[in-house]
């Protein structure tokens, strides 16, 4: 690092040793300037959070690139100062006269009621009205609520499903959606020209009202719109299901929407029922990783369970385990847990008589291909939007009022079957796979059954998620670097086969190299903003996805691998010759 910039970082760290910084942040801070190391001082001042897929996210401590309630103040206060700005242009059709209202909610995490009670407070400063949940509550109700009492935007404070250090801030828009294009950038702006000194605090504690119970009773209504047959529910009430919140927030409202639909045989994990932001049963509270499931599994042997279902610490994904044919319980992907989503509403809707012509899907573009075939056979409108649910939620004020909302989702078990809710939600997603499950069971099977029988009529293929973590500045530099020279000198071939397509979502551009030469074109999506992701397809159906994250430090590669599956007992070697691939394609990658 250049001197020049390391002296820009300690200067920028000297402002935070006097007022408004309470002792113990100056204390810390000093003890970074004096340390012959810098590493951890450049890390915590060297940029200022911003908004990313998904709002602000970091790491707990002091410094302009840490979460704390400075920094929350500070994107507040910008925050606050946007919505203004767009109220005195005349963009909000507010329900009370000209008065702009926000919702403000929380997770378990540490310092999330602190934080949550700074946003509401710098709010109530800006003359906005404040309905502040009581407790902690899921994404995915913050959302629900925006939307149920007309608000213009509103703040969860959650980390989503990272480490314990981390916490993170998830702003929303009047429409229940995360903050897109253009509206970001205009609060990215608001907060980079908004100084420590001109945040508003100490606001009318009247603009500031507490909602718990009644919103928590619609939302629970809300979900259970989501239901489609209720007569194989009512036949399959006794559904043996094992639930755990993973210390978060869904530790109530599951239990209740589950009920409301009629399902009686519920189980909770008591250990992981209490709320604890450090996570003490698992390793990291991400449903993904099969550890944080042990629990859950192990109650569910004990009590002979038909499935085990997750939810990650602000309710918003979802896992879920099930037993196969060795009965033993293997968990379900993100990828295979969109695509029995699909499968299951377009088929049972159909069944049922429910499904119109003007009713679409939506999936991620790192998502399976598999659903687009599924889609594709059925007659039904699928699109693809860019990774993180904000897209999906821009497609749904696209078309609302044009098109009927039915499901989407993406593979990092995320997944949403209503537009009520503008971001994935695992309460009603929970209810429904609950469903599909008493519809296996229903006809002889168990939901592994049901898989393998999608897979039967449209095609294996196996999926898999590679993350490259390179963290601090240095960190961020060399992911840069990496996206350049996959777009300078791209491969032409991945694990033996031939590259005959890639996917430039910066540029909009399709390069078509099938004849060994590069012919380019538009690609024919309805995407009206880049992504800095990379897509590679091969001769032999192998597709290769690239993208920084959005919200962590890394570098994640998505793959999906064919192979050929003849029958429901040929699961296990299919899969074992997609993943045996897996080494090869990552050396065609360089990583």
């Amino acid at each position: 690092m250049e001197q020049q910039e390391l002296q820009h970082i300690i200067d920028t760290a000297k402002t935070w040793l006097s007022e408004p910084f309470d002792a113990q942040t100056q204390a810390q801070v000093r003890r970074m300037l004096d340390a012959e190391d810098k590493t951890e001082l450049i890390d915590s001042f060297y940029r200022t959070l911003e908004f990313g897929t998904g709002g602000l996210r970091g790491i707990m401590g002091p410094g302009t690139n840490r979460m704390n309630q400075y920094i929350v103040a500070q994107a507040t206060q910008g925050f606050a100062s946007y919505l203004l700005k767009v109220q005195q242009q005349g963009g909000f059709q507010t329900l009370r006269g000209n008065q702009i209202s926000v919702v403000v909610g929380h997770d378990c995490r540490n310092n999330g009621r602190l934080f949550a009670e700074t946003v509401a407070d710098v709010f109530a400063a800006n003359g906005i009205k404040v309905y502040l949940f009581e407790s902690l509550r899921p994404t995915p109700e913050v959302s629900y609520a925006i939307r149920r009492l007309g608000c213009q935007g509103g703040v969860n404070v959650t980390a989503s499903h990272n480490p314990k250090e981390y916490n993170g801030y998830k702003a929303y828009w009047e429409d229940g959606s995360q903050v897109l294009q253009p509206h970001d950038q205009g609060i990215i702006d608001c907060v980079n020209s908004t100084r420590m000194e001109d945040v508003k605090r100490g606001g009318d504690k009247n603009l500031i009202e507490i909602i718990g119970g009644e919103m928590d009773y619609d939302y629970m209504m809300a979900v259970k719109s989501v239901m489609i047959d209720q007569d194989v529910i009512l036949r399959q009430k006794d559904l043996n299901i094992v639930y755990t919140p993973m210390h978060g927030a869904g530790r109530q409202i599951v239990p209740m929407c589950l009920r409301s639909w009629g399902f009686e045989n519920i189980h909770v994990v008591p250990e992981q029922m209490v709320i604890d932001g450090n996570f003490s049963t698992v390793v990291s509270p991400n449903p993904e990783n099969a550890e944080a499931m042990t629990m859950g599994m192990q109650m569910g042997t004990r009590i002979g369970a038909d499935l085990v279902i997750a939810s990650d610490p602000d309710a918003d994904r979802i896992a879920i385990v099930v037993r196969n044919h060795r009965n033993e319980w293997v968990i379900i992907n993100g990828n295979q847990t969109c695509m029995m989503y699909c499968y299951y509403i377009i088929n049972n809707m159909k069944q049922l008589g429910k499904m119109r012509d003007d009713m679409y899907l939506v999936k991620t573009i790192v998502t399976s291909e598999l659903i687009r075939r599924i889609a594709d056979r059925q007659g039904v409108t699928l699109t693809d939007e860019y990774t993180g649910f904000k897209w999906i939620a821009n497609r749904i004020r696209m078309w609302e009022g044009k098109r009927k909302y039915i499901g989407g989702g993406e593979e990092s078990f995320g997944f949403l079957p209503y537009d009520a809710v503008r971001d994935k939600c695992s309460p009603s997603s929970i209810c429904l796979i609950c469903e599909i499950a008493a519809y296996a069971k229903d006809h002889g099977m168990t939901l592994y059954d049901y898989l393998l029988n999608i897979y039967m009529e449209y095609g294996f293929q196996r999926e898999a998620t590679v993350n490259i973590v390179r963290p601090g500045k240095t960190g961020a530099d060399e992911i840069k670097a990496m996206m350049a020279a996959y777009r300078q000198n791209p491969p032409r071939e991945i694990a033996g086969e031939k590259v005959v397509r890639i996917k430039d979502y910066q540029t909009l551009r399709e390069f078509d190299i099938r004849d060994g030469q590069c012919t380019e074109q538009p690609i024919e999506m309805a995407l009206n903003a880049t992504s800095n992701v990379l897509q590679y397809f091969t001769e032999g159906g192998l597709k290769v996805s690239v993208r920084p994250s959005g919200t962590e430090p890394k570098i994640k590669y998505y793959f999906e691998i064919p192979a050929t599956m003849s029958s429901p007992d040929d699961y296990e070697r299919a899969t074992a010759e997609a993943e045996a691939r897996i080494p090869a394609i990552k050396q065609s990658l360089g990583i």
